[in-house]
């Protein structure tokens, strides 16, 4: 791994996308940008540059209107990537699984690396969630990134 890889280890770039859901999540992971549970000691910063994002935190359940959104963002990050759906709407659709316009969890329209389950997800878990795709970053650039 050379000295970019390294650097993108040390000091990951996150978008967060929000596919629709209570905000719960989305109040959960801001929380976890706060110095009380502090994310930045592990260099990570909350941006909204999907080509300089390393990290891809998606919250809510996939659904009609987003799909495509969610697709594009994805595939505007450069690789390696690593993407985390946050709580059971991002995991799994949670509580609107059976609305009629959702197909589920955020895996429906691109590969998960990282579940952090939960209603909403607390915030040592989604750090806990950074920390388990901060590794998947890791292997991926050992390995020479992802392919397409």
């Amino acid at each position: 791994m050379g000295l970019i890889g390294q650097s993108r280890i040390k000091s990951p770039w996150v978008l967060h996308f929000d596919c629709g859901s209570c905000n719960g999540c989305d109040i959960e992971i801001l929380a976890a940008l706060t110095p009380k549970f502090d994310a930045e000691r592990f260099g990570i910063i909350n941006i909204g540059d999907p080509k300089q994002a390393d990290i891809l935190v998606v919250t809510g359940p996939m659904n009609l209107r987003n799909f495509r959104v969610l697709k594009t963002l994805y595939e505007q990050m450069p690789d390696p990537k690593a993407v985390m759906a946050v709580g059971s709407c991002g995991c799994t659709g949670g509580i609107f699984f059976n609305c009629p316009n959702v197909l589920g969890g955020i895996d429906k329209a691109i590969p998960v690396d990282v579940y952090v389950p939960g209603c909403a997800a607390r915030p040592e878990q989604i750090i806990d969630g950074f920390v388990l795709a901060l590794k998947k970053l890791a292997e991926k650039s050992s390995e020479g990134g992802t392919k397409k």
